[in-house]
């Protein structure tokens, strides 16, 4: 509910549904799957692919998970000091930080990704100036050629690490680029992982934490576990890929409802939103529904996708508009102003089938839901 100045709590006209019951049921085929072999690492970042950070955080917690994953110091920062969330977890944020951000990575106990030698020297100053300790992990550029440092390069910076006294080693982790079809690639990259982290443990005569296992590898490489593994799409109800030889019976976490504003009936010929690229065949009833691309609903679904009203499916017609989309209720007379309509999620259309329409993935579909679309945990 939205409060105006008069208190008056005002029905939110587009809704996203965030199910706590989904969410730990998909946690929990993870942790079935990987049997306690190693932690998991709940990825939180972008607000949780929108599904509300805190909360996801604070549902994952009461699993026992204690490692986060976001993207950057803002994000990190902003669950560390959420109420939601406990203190003593660990929170990883993946982004190479600026060297005027790392006093605040000391700050919050934010545990700091090293891809270069640059910002493990500023680390280190920073950290000795403030006469703390500050945690890092090493990020190893196997070939997802993002971040990181090269494999060829990176015992010469670990050493450098290890040589620092204000700086802990809390981790190494690399990232692949297609495991949701392992092939000699993916291959190739878990190998150079191996053969550093092994050549570093014997070295330093220690182990540290290792982890590579997105939800792809979870799925399809056993031996990418090691100590932790991250899930990402997988926790909120999706695949990473429709071709990964092991599914979950994960359940979309995220449903996505707008209300019905208007109804009127419209003679053929009569035309519908900018453009004008739909034109009834015959007369109908067209309802107008208060969400569109500003709430995340993408402009190219227009005349493509459809949409749930009381348990039956209607065309989307006519261009998205920023606000509001239209749908085609032929001759149903049974649509009322004030009902709610489905975009996607658990009741179908899922993420996925809307992903599917304008070439994307269900990752782009959950992460594109506005600020505006009030999240409400249920």
């Amino acid at each position: 509910m939205g409060i105006n100045e008069t208190g008056f709590q005002a029905e939110n006209m587009t809704e996203a549904l965030v199910s706590r019951e989904n969410l730990l049921w998909n946690a929990r085929l993870i942790l079935e799957r990987i049997r306690g072999k190693a932690r998991m690492m709940g990825i939180v970042k972008a607000n949780a692919y929108g599904h509300n950070a805190l909360a996801v955080a604070s549902a994952l917690e009461s699993l026992g998970v204690a490692d986060f994953g976001v993207a950057n110091i803002h994000e990190a920062i902003e669950l560390r000091t959420g109420s939601a969330h406990k203190n003593q977890a660990s929170i990883l944020a993946f982004s190479s930080p600026l060297a005027s951000q790392i006093d605040l990575y000391l700050k919050h106990g934010i545990e700091m990704t090293v891809c270069d030698a640059d910002t493990v020297r500023a680390a280190e100053e920073i950290a000795c100036a403030e006469n703390m300790k500050l945690g890092v992990q090493l990020k190893v550029d196997t070939g997802m050629g993002r971040l990181g440092v090269p494999p060829s390069l990176a015992m010469e910076l670990l050493r450098k690490i290890d040589s620092s006294p204000h700086l802990e080693l809390k981790g190494i982790y690399t990232h692949f680029a297609e495991s949701s079809s392992p092939d000699d690639f993916t291959g190739k990259q878990l190998a150079a992982f191996k053969n550093l982290t092994a050549e570093y443990e014997h070295a330093a005569s220690k182990t540290v934490c290792k982890h590579c296992a997105n939800s792809g590898a979870i799925l399809t490489a056993q031996e990418s576990w090691f100590d932790m593994v991250r899930p990402g799409i997988l926790l909120y109800g999706y695949h990473p890929a429709k071709n990964t030889s092991l599914r979950l019976c994960v359940k979309p976490v995220m449903q996505v409802e707008a209300r019905v504003i208007f109804i009127k009936e419209v003679q053929a010929g009569t035309t519908i939103s900018y453009n004008r690229t739909w034109t009834a065949m015959e007369p109908c009833r067209v309802a107008t529904i208060a969400a569109g691309y500003a709430d995340g609903y993408p402009r190219a679904l227009s005349n493509r996708a459809t949409i749930m009203i009381n348990d039956k499916r209607y065309n989307q017609i006519g261009t998205v508009t920023m606000d509001q989309i239209m749908v085609n209720l032929g001759t149903d007379q049974e649509v009322k102003k004030g009902d709610k309509a489905v975009l996607f999620g658990w009741d179908t259309p899922t993420a996925e089938d809307i992903a599917d329409i304008y070439g994307t993935i269900s990752y782009e579909t959950l992460c594109s839901v506005s600020s505006r679309v009030k999240r409400i945990f249920v």
